[in-house]
């Protein structure tokens, strides 16, 4: 019996949706990374925009999570994630692609050393936030954020 294989051409539709594309993208740069790895992707936009993908490597979403169950249960908050997170990061930039690269083992050591943000970094975050509500009329609902999130249940919650 011979079998016939026939190649159909794609059909290709023009669309405004970026996000298959930047799936793709964030996708192909996280194969590139090592095991255990939160990545925050800026895709930056012709109008100064930025749209933002979070990608973890094999290993990174679970560990993630544990690091921010460990940062939440000790009281570390936003000012706290700056600090641990810049101690760690790793900019990579391609055209307008912009990676920041978190090996989570490192990150997981300093919250359970208790590694915290100095008092300085610390008065950094609520003078923005003083001076967002001077601008916006908005009052913040705390001047001490919460932890931001290495792990996939904390980047995910909206608010």
């Amino acid at each position: 019996m011979d079998v016939l294989n026939l190649v159909v051409p794609a059909v290709l539709t023009p669309t405004c949706d970026r996000a298959p594309v930047e799936q793709a993208v964030a996708e192909g740069i996280a194969a590139r990374f090592d095991p255990e790895m939160f990545l925050w992707i800026n895709f930056r936009r012709p109008d100064g925009g930025v749209r933002v993908w979070y990608a973890w490597t094999a290993g990174g979403e679970p560990l993630g999570d544990r690091v921010d169950q460990l940062a939440t249960a000790a009281g570390l908050d936003a000012a706290d994630w700056l600090h641990v997170s810049d101690l760690h990061q790793q900019t990579s930039t391609r055209g307008r692609v912009e990676t920041w690269a978190y090996a989570l083992r490192p990150v997981l050591a300093d919250v359970q050393a208790g590694v915290r943000s100095p008092e300085e970094r610390r008065e950094g975050v609520r003078r923005v936030l003083r001076r967002a509500q001077e601008i916006t009329g908005q009052e913040p609902r705390t001047l001490t954020p919460r932890w931001l999130g290495f792990g996939p249940v904390l980047t995910a919650r909206k608010h």
